[in-house]
């Protein structure tokens, strides 16, 4: 399916709870009230609303949270959602703490790809940044899935007070491993607003002091990560740089919140209730219908800049 603007539509990013094991400084505050799991969209609805976007179009799937390893059944879901004729790509972003010991599950289900979250590998600085002091399990998750042989993304969101010395230590697990290490630009969503992040400029001279970098054409995933590859690199450097050098004119996703919001774009309320439908009695072919006249109103781009119209922040989103 496309926009109004002749984007391609294909890729959703599906939150499955709000919920998360653990509280990043940027994120996820200590105090935030749970939603009710009444109100968070079950998997046979879920399921549901994934074999309709099927049938228009969407065949990558990326399963979200909060953290979506602390909802049970999520390897069961993921399995779910591979046996959907159309989709060809299920792949999971995840904070790593639950990792290894779901990781037998997500592989038996079929999962693809697996992306996860790291700051700093200084197990002090990481309990700052994420309340907890766990660095050993994630360590421990994001080895085993490297030595399962399926494809390991790190997402890093580089804070403007990390020392260039850790930021260098996250990026040469890309020499280690063959993983793609992507740095995060700071987004101004939710607590995010309020803290600062390492600017970009000094994040690119950083890269091309320590490395010979080349910008990569092999496609690495449905994003909008810019990939770099260098001699001595065993995996690849991305950079998703979305507030300063924005790609909304290659936008291909939209989100799905645990409570069944279809958003149109990252920056903005715009979207649609599918929950209501599914819980109103819509057909398939109503529900089929109001996904693709939602679609025409996706935003031309973000709205970073210009100030937010957004208010939900980022773990009530979907990663």
């Amino acid at each position: 399916m496309t926009d109004a603007l002749g984007r391609e539509i294909n890729y959703l990013r599906l939150s499955i709870t709000d919920r998360c094991n653990l509280r990043c400084r940027y994120c996820m505050p200590h105090d935030v009230p749970a939603v009710g799991h009444s109100d968070i969209l079950r998997y046979e609805e879920i399921t549901r609303l994934c074999r309709i976007a099927a049938s228009l179009g969407i065949c990558n799937i990326k399963v979200t949270g909060g953290e979506p390893l602390v909802r049970k059944g999520c390897a069961s879901l993921v399995g779910e959602l591979k046996k959907i004729p159309g989709i060809a790509h299920v792949t999971l972003t995840t904070n790593g703490v639950l990792l290894s010991e779901q990781l037998n599950d997500l592989l038996a289900a079929g999962i693809d790809a697996v992306n996860i979250s790291l700051d700093t590998l200084h197990p002090a600085h990481y309990a700052e940044i994420t309340g907890f002091n766990c660095l050993d399990k994630v360590l421990a998750g994001m080895e085993q899935a490297v030595a399962a042989g399926i494809r390991v993304k790190i997402n890093c969101v580089p804070l403007a007070t990390t020392p260039e010395d850790e930021l260098l230590q996250v990026l040469q697990l890309a020499e280690k491993w063959p993983v793609d290490v992507r740095l995060i630009e700071m987004m101004p969503i939710g607590s995010g607003k309020n803290t600062a992040g390492y600017p970009m400029p000094q994040l690119e001279q950083l890269l091309h002091r320590t490395w010979d970098l080349t910008p990569s054409e092999q496609k690495r995933g449905f994003g909008p990560a810019q990939y770099y590859t260098a001699p001595n690199l065993r995996g690849s450097i991305g950079l998703i740089a979305a507030v300063s050098h924005g790609f909304c004119g290659q936008c291909n996703r939209v989100r799905l919140t645990s409570e069944g919001y279809l958003k149109l774009c990252l920056s903005s309320d715009a979207g649609l209730d599918l929950r209501a439908l599914l819980r109103g009695g819509a057909t398939d072919e109503e529900i089929r219908t109001a996904i693709l006249d939602a679609i025409l109103r996706k935003p031309a781009h973000h709205h970073f800049a210009a100030g937010m119209p957004e208010t939900r922040p980022m773990w009530q989103i979907g990663g």
